[in-house]
């Protein structure tokens, strides 16, 4: 009753000076398991392994297996020792440093049987960490106030967006009207072009029918008149058979059978029949004015080729290094006898080209003209319509892509759509543009690598929005497509703060951006868990 009293006194008196008061309970026990811990009452290991007298407690003995009977001692190897750490944040240590001369804990409570000189350093650790944490509540506040910014610009920003859309959606129904009455007008407008020109083009057609079938009548007189060697009015077998070209087996010459057979079976001819022989003939027939293509053996011969020896220089200085002088009396010779160079080489004579554009189609007439001018006024309206009606519908769909993106719970990320923010190190630029991809490229010269299309969140339960997944980037040689995980912080700042490729073709980035900034918590709220 006494020591409760005293207990209660000192309590008093501790707080009345403002000290610190720490709760009764064993060595290197946090005050969340005090209860399992009384004193004059046998202890039950934690794991209910065994149940033990209580001076058994920090006896220096391991009894129990979770090492929950030795808190305050380094006696069990799987233990672990509460450092209170009053002013600071309590912590635990593996039961090992206990007394190993070392301080762990700030309030030196860990080497109090080692004789290690430990000075209490936790009020100062506070003091900075109270700093540290009051410089972080600063930029979360001023975060969380942009972050309120944001929220408010992407609810005006969605209103006008889905404003435009409406619009938009209004704008392509008329459009599309439009476009179809423009579609019949033009129609309408083609087909008489489309009839003048077919009646434009037949009246050409029967045009040059005409000329080359007088073309190749006068060809088929001219004809006539080479084959007739002797004047006599008719082209016979013989007459014919000087025109070897009209060979029709391929043997190099035109027989007398072959002959008489390009002239229907009789021996010759006249004027009036052979209009039936020039259309057997005609694609063959080389007139005899054509010009003779030059032969191989008409070309000058070509120079020698040997240099010509100074008559100053010594080709030979060493008889040894002369050529021997070649037999003039060579067998290999008598095997190949002298041509005769005096023959003349046959001539060879090239078919006449043909030209099927003989004349350019005549300008059409002022009728087919206008016609066609109409035509082509009504096709450039059409298509202005068509392509004004693309652009809207091209909109629509951009609006409609952006206004479907999960940009947090208020749209608090939609400021980041459209946008890109970029990373210099020593080798490389990283770009990362939200919701769209990230890239790689060589910061002196070369081309950009695709490190991950936009995927999805990728945060913790309690908050997906923390982490940005891409994935499906370029593919490693011999190894899986590039992706990126994007760590998002709160800051003041939208940056890509830094950026690692901790394991091959998988990146990581660090992002700041309001938008993932909480409203933050008092500082004194910070400390409310220090035990004593």
């Amino acid at each position: 009753m006494m020591t409760c009293v005293y207990l209660l006194i000192m309590m008093s008196l501790a707080a009345s000076l403002g000290a610190a008061v720490e709760v009764p309970r064993p060595r290197g026990v946090p005050l969340s398991k005090r209860q399992f811990y009384e004193e004059n009452k046998p202890f039950t290991c934690l794991d209910g392994s065994r149940t033990i007298p209580f001076d058994r407690v920090n006896d220096d003995y391991c009894d129990c297996k979770d090492g929950s009977d030795e808190p305050g001692t380094a006696a069990c190897p799987n233990g672990s020792f509460h450092c209170t750490n009053a002013g600071f944040r309590p912590t635990f240590i593996p039961s090992s440093r206990i007394n190993d001369g070392i301080c762990d804990c700030c309030d030196t409570t860990d080497e109090y049987n080692s004789g290690a000189k430990c000075e209490n350093t936790c009020k100062e650790l506070g003091r900075k960490e109270k700093e540290v944490l009051q410089k972080m509540a600063e930029i979360t506040k001023e975060g969380f106030l942009l972050k309120q910014q944001l929220i408010q610009e992407a609810k005006n920003g969605h209103q006008e967006k889905q404003s435009k859309l409406t619009e938009l959606q209004n704008n392509k129904k008329e459009l599309e009207e439009k476009v179809e009455a423009l579609r019949t007008i033009k129609e309408t407008a083609e087909q008489p072009e489309k009839e003048a020109k077919e009646r434009h083009l037949k009246a050409w057609e029967e045009q040059k029918a005409v000329i080359h079938a007088e073309k190749d009548k006068a060809k088929m007189a001219e004809a006539f008149l080479e084959l007739d060697d002797d004047a006599d009015g008719f082209v016979s077998v013989a007459e014919l058979q000087t025109h070897a070209e009209l060979d029709s087996d391929s043997d190099g010459t035109l027989s007398e059978t072959e002959a008489q057979g390009l002239l229907g079976g009789v021996d010759k001819v006249d004027p009036g029949t052979f209009d039936n022989v020039w259309n057997n003939i005609k694609d063959k027939y080389v007139s005899e004015s054509q010009p003779v293509e030059a032969t191989p053996e008409d070309s000058p011969p070509e120079e020698s080729k040997e240099p010509i020896a100074d008559n100053d220089s010594e080709p030979y200085p060493n008889d040894d290094d002369m050529p021997e002088e070649e037999d003039d009396d060579d067998e290999e010779d008598d095997d190949y006898p002298d041509e005769d160079l005096s023959k003349t080489p046959p001539t060879v004579r090239t078919p006449e080209k043909k030209d099927d554009d003989e004349e350019a189609m005549p300008p059409y007439d002022d009728e087919t003209r206008a016609l066609i001018e109409a035509a082509q006024k009504a096709r450039d309206h059409f298509e202005e319509s068509e392509r004004s009606l693309r652009d809207v519908e091209d909109q629509i769909k951009n609006i409609e892509k952006e206004i479907s993106f999960d940009f947090g719970p208020n749209a608090e990320f939609a400021y980041l759509y459209s946008q890109c923010y970029e990373l210099p190190t020593s080798e490389y630029i990283y770009r990362l543009c939200p919701f769209n991809r990230v890239s790689q490229k060589p910061k002196y010269g070369g081309s950009e690598t695709n490190l991950g299309t936009w995927g999805t969140w990728a945060g913790p339960e309690d908050n997906k929005y923390l982490v940005m997944k891409y994935e499906h980037g370029t593919g490693c040689w011999q190894g899986p497509n590039r992706s990126t995980t994007v760590k998002l912080t709160c800051g003041k700042e939208t940056i890509v703060t830094s950026t690692s490729e901790p394991s091959r073709c998988e990146y990581l980035m660090e992002f700041t951006t309001p938008a993932v900034c909480q409203e933050p918590a008092t500082i004194d709220s910070l400390h409310d868990h220090d035990e004593f």
